[in-house]
């Protein structure tokens, strides 16, 4: 692999657990120096696995993949050094101040406490924490919490940073404090960053690229405005009461309709032009003396770019037992 403009490189990357459960299938992809990179899916996917091997937490069952320049398997330490780590559960410890563990984690780091100090002064300024670093984290909120989880990470100075699930739990006006300071460390401080999520306007407002994950592979990947466009047009979705007629190739011959899904009575639509075309399909229906139960027009949307890459909608998505534990502390304690 010799991508120059890649920091991270990855090929066939492949994860078994115990023989069998196959939770990566054999990835490959490229993120590029200074670009939010994000990973779409829902619990399950493959995403936090994913992020466990680049980050040399879990060690690959085939396949590689470079980071900052080095290999995960053979040079694991160098990795570390380079990346800074925001997981989607709390690590921090709860009976430190801010302050206190900023500056643990610094050390660990081996930074000397002459630069850590300044260092961490620095960055809870950056995430509007400096009023509370002597207080107990516990005291902190589920949005302090989140942005001082997000400076630790940062303690190393990394040239690459992974957030997994970064906005888990939080309300929708704390989410988009979070959106803005991750935007700010990629202007500021010109920082590639891997972030995983299952919100869909998260990847909206944030990533330069993304790739939708479903069972541990790779299904589609762009940037989100290659993704919506890709989708060819707007999308008509409409009811008949009479379940058991198929219109689709009747539908399928009005100019501009560019492809016709049917389920039952329901019929998702994609068209050119769909305001144009609502009216033609609604008279092509009353004509038939069929019955209209629904219609909705909408234009691409990252949630129309799931159901068509993977045929379901993220939102109706059910994590395995363990990812619902695991979501379900994370949430209750950003909560708190």
């Amino acid at each position: 692999m010799a991508n120059k403009n890649a920091i991270i490189e990855v090929k066939n990357l492949t994860k078994v657990f115990d023989n069998k459960v196959k939770a990566v299938d054999d990835i490959s992809f490229n993120i590029n120096y200074g670009e939010i990179f994000g990973f779409l899916g829902p619990n399950g996917a493959g995403k936090s696995t994913t992020i466990n091997m680049l980050t040399t937490l879990f060690p690959p069952t085939s396949g590689t993949a470079m980071v900052c320049g080095y290999n995960i398997s053979k040079e694991p330490m160098e990795v570390r050094k380079s990346i800074g780590t925001v997981p989607q559960d709390y690590t921090s410890d709860s009976d430190m101040t801010g302050q206190e563990y900023i500056i643990f984690c610094a050390d660990l780091y081996g930074i000397p406490r002459n630069i850590a100090v300044p260092r961490a002064a620095e960055l809870l300024k950056l995430v509007s924490l400096q009023d509370v670093a002597k207080n107990k984290i516990d005291s902190y909120s589920g949005g302090m919490r989140r942005r001082f989880e997000l400076a630790c990470g940062l303690i190393n100075r990394p040239k690459l940073l992974f957030l997994d699930e970064p906005t888990l739990g939080l309300d929708v006006q704390t989410r988009t404090a979070v959106w803005s300071y991750i935007t700010k460390l990629k202007k500021e401080y010109s920082m590639t960053i891997f972030l995983t999520t299952h919100y869909l306007e998260e990847v909206d407002a944030l990533c330069d690229r993304v790739a939708i994950i479903d069972h541990g592979k790779i299904v589609k990947m762009g940037t989100p405005k290659e993704l919506k466009a890709g989708l060819g047009g707007d999308i008509i979705e409409i009811g008949i009461k009479e379940t058991s007629i198929n219109i689709s190739d009747r539908i399928l011959k009005i100019k501009n309709v560019k492809d016709v899904k049917r389920s039952g009575g329901e019929y998702r639509i994609k068209a050119k032009n769909g305001e144009e075309l609502a009216p033609k399909i609604i008279d092509l229906i009353l004509k038939n003396k069929y019955h209209i139960t629904k219609i909705f027009l909408t234009k691409p949307t990252m949630d129309e770019v799931y159901l068509e890459y993977t045929g379901k909608s993220i939102r109706n998505e059910q994590s395995d037992k363990d990812a619902q534990f695991r979501q379900l502390h994370t949430i209750r304690t950003a909560r708190m």
